[in-house]
């Protein structure tokens, strides 16, 4: 068993005061070492965080134990792994906890969650479902489910962009997916707004899909937002369906662009990574700006003004920060 483990979680329920609880949230986090990134909104929380494992434990015992989510459900999904999946803290406040700018509220409607091993017995048995990819473009182009509608997105603002391409399946069961559950319960509730009567979605996404039940028929693999970038999902019948950006190999293993002006996230074989300096180009592997490359391809993203004790300075400035608890 590996020391360490990364958690991935989401919580729509209501936080009343957005920067008092990002503050107390920040400061657990330093006490038990945790790294990662967390984002606090009115409607919720949404996370994903490393340590080891009896720091993780204590951290979810904490989150489940506040008053603020009595009686509400985080599904934490937890994975192995040797090191801290991140390299630093940071702990936001936003307007919403995955942006989306769509009018809904989850809380009220939203698509009926299926349960991996539900998931799996209608992917198996159910002819008239859909499988709808409610992830970035550079996402899906590592991995998706077999026969999966995707969409040539950037994020999910854009879905209202795209629902003239499946206009026509509002008579099919649909069933939207994502990493970790949290874009559909908007992106289902939002299907619902536009007409679509049999909607539903993977509870917890294709990380608990994976770690429940095999990840049978995820082909490739599941772009993760820490410094692992993308992580094997299925154990039963795993296919590889991207291929190298430089020489057309087949290849899953994505890649930060080093050229942070340009920043693309696309598949590079290892050979190609060290031989472009992980670049996806001659022009990019030349700028001056271009960050040293480690062969992981992942960049940490720089924060002006950050310290880990307290934040960014945009929320610590007018927050009253207990420096004596910091330091014991």
């Amino acid at each position: 068993m590996k020391a360490y483990r990364v958690i991935l979680y989401y919580n729509y329920t209501p936080i009343p005061d957005t920067e008092a609880y990002r503050e107390k949230h920040h400061l657990f986090c330093l006490e038990n070492n945790l790294l990662g990134r967390i984002i606090v909104a009115e409607e919720g929380l949404n996370g994903t965080v490393s340590g080891l494992a009896e720091d993780c434990q204590r951290y979810m015992n904490w989150l489940e134990n506040d008053p603020i989510f009595k009686g509400s459900d985080f599904d934490f999904k937890v994975e192995e792994h040797d090191i801290h999946a991140f390299q630093k803290l940071h702990v936001r406040v936003k307007e919403e906890i995955v942006n989306s700018d769509l009018p809904v509220n989850p809380r009220v409607r939203t698509g009926k969650h299926l349960e991996p091993a539900d998931f799996k017995n209608m992917l198996k048995n159910d002819p008239d479902i859909v499988l709808v990819d409610m992830r970035s473009n550079y996402e899906h182009s590592v991995g998706k489910f077999k026969g999966a509608v995707t969409f040539d997105m950037e994020n999910l603002r854009e879905l209202p962009d795209h629902m003239h391409e499946i206009e026509h399946l509002k008579d099919k069961k649909i069933i939207t997916y994502c990493t970790g559950g949290i874009k559909c319960e908007k992106a289902s509730a939002y299907l619902l707004e536009k007409g679509f009567e049999n909607v539903y979605q993977l509870h917890g996404g294709i990380i608990k899909y994976g770690l429940e039940e095999g990840g049978e028929d995820f082909d490739g693999k599941c772009y993760v937002f820490d410094n692992r970038i993308q992580v094997p999902v299925n154990h039963v019948n795993p296919e590889v369906i991207s291929k190298c950006h430089i020489c057309q190999t087949p290849s899953d293993r994505m890649v930060n662009c080093s050229n942070p002006e340009c920043n693309e996230h696309v598949p590079i074989c290892e050979k190609c990574g060290w031989e472009m300096e992980g670049a996806c180009s001659e022009s990019c592997k030349e700028h001056p700006r271009k960050r040293p490359y480690d062969g992981t391809g992942y960049y940490s993203k720089k924060s002006d003004g950050y310290s880990p004790e307290l934040g960014f300075k945009s929320f610590s400035r007018n927050l009253k920060v207990d420096l004596a608890k910091l330091t014991q």
